[in-house]
């Protein structure tokens, strides 16, 4: 199921389609396991217990994960979520409006030049929209994620509290609307 579509110029179109953990397990068993999604906490995980998780997400209303697609090519992970809802909500003062999200690029062979900013650019205005009411973007990439963490610096993200949760110490960050 589409849940977004955008023709991004010079690169095609831009789909994110619902996550199903049967339907596209193999390809996300194949990009969380490798080292390069170290961060993602997935590395060590068999299909089965990565099809348990994104079946779980699959579950919730406040949690979703979707399917990046590039003309028919899957190309990565997009999660959303409520902050209020998630742990991450216990370490800052959840705001009303605030949305979280959670990126993971495939690998790109070969690499293809302005690709990962007009992808985030797409995402970042379906957050804003996907959900009435959405005010501000929150990201928590783990401390040591520098890619990311450049990522949401040139994307406009301003920087708050670093926080040790339980399974990392992450980097809060927020964009506003």
């Amino acid at each position: 199921m589409t849940a977004y579509r955008e023709e991004l110029p010079g690169l095609g179109t831009f789909t994110l389609e619902r996550l199903d953990p049967v339907r596209h397990l193999d390809v996300v068993h194949g990009w969380v396991t490798q080292p390069r999604a170290e961060f993602w906490g997935m590395t060590d995980h068999s299909p089965e217990q990565v099809r348990e998780i994104y079946a779980f997400v699959d579950g919730l209303d406040t949690h979703h994960a979707y399917l990046m697609v590039l003309d028919d090519r899957p190309v990565g992970i997009f999660q959303t979520y409520e902050p209020a809802a998630d742990p991450i909500g216990e370490y800052y003062p959840v705001r009303d409006g605030d949305f979280g999200i959670h990126l993971l690029l495939a690998p790109a062979d070969p690499p293809v030049p302005g690709f990962t900013g007009a992808v985030a650019g797409a995402l970042l205005r379906f957050a804003f929209t996907s959900r009435p009411g959405t005010e501000r973007i929150v990201v928590e990439p783990d401390v040591r994620n520098e890619r990311g963490l450049a990522r949401w610096r040139r994307l406009g993200f301003v920087f708050g509290d670093v926080v040790t949760t339980e399974h990392k110490t992450a980097q809060l960050a927020f964009l506003d609307g």
